[in-house]
C-alpha cells in the first residue's frame, strides 16, 4: 500500500512491510514510529503513552525485535518490518494472546493493552515456554 505524501524539503523515503504488507511513503526525518504509524500509516492501535520508553504502551515488533516505538524514527525503518497489535489477529480470528486477555479481562483502560499484547508475542517468540528468569 502507498500512502500519498506532498513531498517537501526534509522528507525521507521510507518503504518497508507493516503487519505483512509493503507501505512506501515519505516520512519527516524527526517524526517517531509511533507518529508515523498512527499519523501516514493510519495504524492507530499502537498508543501514545509517556513518550520516553518507560510505560511500553507504544511497543512494536521490528524486525522480530521489540521496541518502543516513541524511541524509534520513522525513518529507520526503511527495508525493515514492522508488527503492531493490528497485525496478530487474522480472518479466522483473535491470536490466543488477544483471546486470553479478553476472557481474563485483561484490558484495564485500554492505553497499555496494545503494548502489552506485542511485548507478551514478542517474549513467546523467542522463548515458547519461558519461566520465572526469562
Amino acid at each position: 500500500m502507498t500512502t500519498q505524501i506532498t513531498p517537501g524539503p526534509a522528507r525521507v523515503h521510507v518503504r518497508t512491510t507493516i503487519n505483512g504488507n509493503p507501505h512506501e511513503f515519505l516520512v519527516p526525518p524527526y517524526m517517531s514510529l509511533l507518529d508515523t504509524l498512527r499519523e501516514i500509516v493510519g495504524l492507530t492501535g499502537t498508543k501514545e503513552g509517556c513518550l520516553d520508553g518507560n510505560c511500553g504502551a507504544c511497543t512494536v515488533s521490528l524486525d522480530g525485535r521489540i521496541v518502543d516505538s516513541c524511541l524509534v524514527l520513522g525513518a529507520e525503518i526503511d527495508g525493515k518490518s514492522v508488527e503492531t497489535v493490528e497485525g496478530m489477529a487474522t480472518p479466522e480470528g483473535l491470536h490466543p494472546l488477544q483471546q486470553a486477555f479478553l476472557e481474563e479481562a485483561a484490558l484495564q483502560c485500554g492505553i497499555c493493552t496494545p503494548g502489552f499484547l506485542v511485548a507478551a508475542k514478542g517474549l513467546l517468540d523467542n522463548e515458547p515456554a519461558p519461566d520465572e528468569h526469562r
